[in-house]
This record gives C-alpha cells, structure tokens and sequence, in this order.
C-alpha cells in the first residue's frame, strides 16, 4: 500500500485492501485456534490431575466452542471459487401456481433477507415487479458481506411450497414454485465489453415503494443482451443515469458467468439445473400441509436435508442446509 501509484486508482485500492484484510483475518483466526487449543491441552492436565469434575465441564465446553469456530473455519475453505468471497446479487422468479406462486416467490425474498441480516449482510432492493393480487412476479436484490456469493450458490434453484392455498376460496391444497438465481456482485469492473449497440434499453416508471418521485419519471432501465437473451433491470436510485450503471454492472457480471460456465462443465450444469420453474426441478420443497418439513432433494444424509422446522427455515434459518450441500459437494469432487 506504500507503493507510489497505489492509491491512484481508488477502486482497486479499495478492492486491494478488502483483500488483504481478509486474509489477514483468516490467519489470525487460525493463529488463535491454536493458541486456544494450547491452552485447553494445559487446562485438561490440570483439570485430570486434580480431579475436580467442574474444571472437566469447563473444559468441555471451551472443547465445544472451539470446534465450532474450527467448523466455521473449514467451511470458508470451501468458499476457494473464484467469486465466492464477493457479495451477491439474487433474483426470485415466480413460476408455476398462479398467485400462490407470486406469494411463494415473495416470500423466499423475505426468508433470504431474513438470512442475510441473521449474518450481518446488508440488503437492497435493485428491483420489484408486483404481480396483481398478492406478491411478486419478479425481484432482484443486493445482499453485500463477505461471502454472500459463495454460500448463495447453494440456493440457485427451484423450490417448491406446498400449503392449504389462502387464495383459494374452498381452501384446497395447491403446489407452487418459485426460481432463484444468484450471481456475484464483482468487486471491480468485469473483464468484459458490452456496447449499448449489443443491448435493448428501455426505460419506464419505477412501481413498489419509492415515494411518489420513483413513479413520476421513468427512472427505472431494463437492459437486454441481444445475443444471449440476458435480462437484468434496476430502478432503486432516482436518476436513470445510476439505475443504468447499476445494471450494466449486473449485465457484466452475468455475461462473465456465463463465459466461465462454458469453461466449466459442472458450474454449467448448475447453471442450467434450474430448468423450467415447475414441477420435477425443484432443489427443495416446503410443505406446510398436511404435514410440515422441508427436504432439500440434493443432500443425501437425511438428518442434513430434512428438518419438520418449516417456520424457523422460512424465517431465514437456512445455513444447515447451505453448509451440508457445500460439505457434500466437496467430498464428491
């Protein structure tokens, strides 16, 4: 950082220092797990010697605190791709199930963001397309903190909702099913060159919350790929100018995706795994009636992938089945 010429470039300074920083923390991380893990050798001699059951208790519990931050460690050894460390942006998608699908879209925005501020990530809202009754056809948010890409990987996919149907006026069961994409939220401008010439742009008038002025003007951009047929939209800034830069960024982070996908044939085909938003796509399913559960169809040890918890995983609790499918997916490579 002392270096002429560093600090010239605020951006990738900026990026440059982020860095850093983390992996100056993962370092000390691991210089204190060792430290702790001397002091519980010396703790457990003393505590065997004298024999007293309250100094083993205590050293029990520091054992169980330390494999928790030892598990919280390795897991980040799993985060290696090469933007699992960016923040993300995470796009919900209703599918088939009519309204009920709409709600279900909406309510997976509000299980992540419930996620997101569980770990201290930030959120925002980029965009929001209501559907006419209730919830949402199509919404893309901003979830920044360390690593909000790497463990979302986890969740790009189809889910499935069963439930006694609160729009169905004879209170039948119905199945919805609702789409979420992720892609990293690139620290510095990507590699890649997109000309408004390889666009569509259009503009139009903001809807959701906003205030009145997010109505009045046609703030909000759309931008369209030609060539790949990639959609991205924003309208969460006032100025037009903003929203397109903003989108533009989203463009290019998808199209390098996209690239590096066809590089790869295993994040290609997690890519592609989505399929149509329906039925036999589904990575997981949430059913509420008649039973409860959630089932996470990908992970093989059923007490990982299941849980009869169904309100605490909407309410954003779903780190136990990020962190199986990322431990199950290292294994198998």
């Amino acid at each position: 950082m002392a270096a002429t010429g560093f600090w010239d470039d605020q951006e990738k300074a900026r990026v440059r220092v982020a860095a850093l920083k983390e992996a100056k923390s993962r370092t000390s991380e691991l210089d204190s797990i060792g430290g702790a893990l001397e002091d519980l050798e010396v703790l457990l001699e003393m505590a065997v010697e004298d024999g007293a059951e309250s100094a083993l208790a205590e050293v029990e519990a520091s054992c169980n605190e330390l494999q928790q931050r030892y598990d919280a460690m390795q897991l980040k050894t799993l985060l290696c791709g090469p933007w699992d460390h960016c923040g993300a942006v995470i796009t919900f998608q209703a599918g088939a199930g009519g309204t009920d699908a709409s709600d279900w879209a909406q309510m997976l925005l509000r299980m992540y963001s419930r996620w997101a501020e569980l770990r201290g990530y930030t959120v925002e809202i980029l965009d929001v397309v209501e559907a006419e009754e209730a919830g949402i056809k199509h919404a893309t948010v901003r979830i920044t903190g360390a690593y909000a890409f790497g463990y979302l990987t986890a969740e790009m996919g189809v889910h499935r909702l069963v439930r006694m149907s609160p729009f169905d006026g004879q209170g039948r069961r119905q199945t919805s099913f609702a789409a979420v994409d992720v892609t990293p939220e690139l620290e510095e401008e990507p590699d890649i060159e997109v000309l408004d010439k390889d666009l569509r742009i259009d503009t139009y008038r903001a809807g959701g919350a906003g205030g009145q002025h997010v109505n009045k003007t046609e703030s909000a951009v759309r931008l369209t790929h030609l060539a790949t047929g990639v959609v991205v939209q924003c309208q969460s800034e006032r100025s037009q100018h903003k929203n397109k830069g903003a989108a533009m960024k989203m463009m290019k982070a998808r199209l390098l995706q996209r690239r590096e996908a066809q590089r790869n044939s295993q994040i290609q085909s997690l890519y592609d795994s989505k399929g149509d938003i329906a039925w036999g796509n589904q990575i997981r399913s949430y059913v509420l009636a008649p039973y409860t559960m959630v089932k996470d169809l990908r992970i093989e040890n059923k007490e990982q992938g299941e849980t009869g918890n169904v309100q605490a995983v909407l309410d954003g609790a779903v780190q136990p089945f990020i962190e199986a499918w990322l431990k199950q997916k290292a294994l198998k490579r």
